[in-house]
């Protein structure tokens, strides 16, 4: 599961991005550009601050995956933060994601006790409300989260915010077999995995899913401006296959 930040770093790159990541990805993940991502490290931080310099809205985005769906149905999650909900309002945010074809909604920023009003309205809107999962999480709450789960778990492989890492500890194989044992929802794993070295290791260990963004954000910052970046971006995330 490749992730962008939608309109990085301006709206036609960021289409033409996802429709290369969409031919050989299984699901895509979107992040709406935020101004305090407070998940995300200094990859992640730097795209949003591209896309919003380039005028990406929450409409913006909206209007991006309407597009995508012009020629993709690769079903998409969306990475957003409360503040982008609330401010536009719940039920029309759901609402505007169902029509633009979104399949799941993941907030970061919102707990298991507070999660209920977002996860009628995703109910309401035939949305997945996807729950993140950490290390820290234990079984007992593990449990509640289950009560409320759709679609998939996103499996935080590392303490800390997103960002590419060298190694991975001995407890993150644990960690997925753990909840594996909680549950028969596809289990995704996300932060941090740069390498298809540590995706296979992950595949290894139960992981049904491997989200890759630090990694493909580099990428396209790395090539601003350049002709090949969708040849290149292409390149690297085939690596990620199982």
């Amino acid at each position: 599961m490749p992730f962008i930040v939608g309109g990085d770093p301006d709206f036609k790159t960021s289409l033409s991005v996802a429709k290369e990541l969409c031919s050989g990805a299984d699901l895509l993940e979107i992040g709406f550009p935020y101004s305090d991502p407070l998940a995300d490290g200094p990859t992640i931080q730097a795209a949003d601050m591209r896309a919003l310099a380039s005028g990406a809205t929450t409409t913006s985005v909206f209007r991006l995956i309407k597009n995508i769906r012009k020629f993709s149905q690769t079903p998409i999650t969306v990475l957003v933060y409360a503040n982008l909900v609330l401010q536009r309002g719940l039920d029309k945010f759901y609402r505007d994601a169902s029509i633009s074809g979104i399949d799941a909604v993941l907030i970061p920023d919102v707990p298991l006790e507070e999660i209920g009003d977002f996860a009628k309205a995703a109910a309401k809107h035939n949305i997945h409300q996807i729950f993140l999962i950490t290390q820290m999480t234990d079984n007992a709450r593990l449990k509640k989260i289950l009560k409320h789960a759709h679609g998939f778990l996103y499996l935080v492989s590392v303490l800390g915010t997103t960002g590419a890492r060298k190694n991975f500890s001995s407890d993150t194989p644990k960690f997925i077999k753990r909840v594996r044992k909680q549950t028969g929802l596809p289990l995704c794993v996300g932060f941090g995995v740069s390498t298809p070295k540590q995706f296979g290791q992950m595949v290894k260990a139960g992981a049904d899913g491997v989200i890759v963004g630090s990694a493909i954000v580099d990428v396209i910052a790395e090539n601003l401006g350049r002709k090949d970046m969708s040849i290149k971006l292409k390149r690297f995330a085939a690596g990620f296959k199982r």
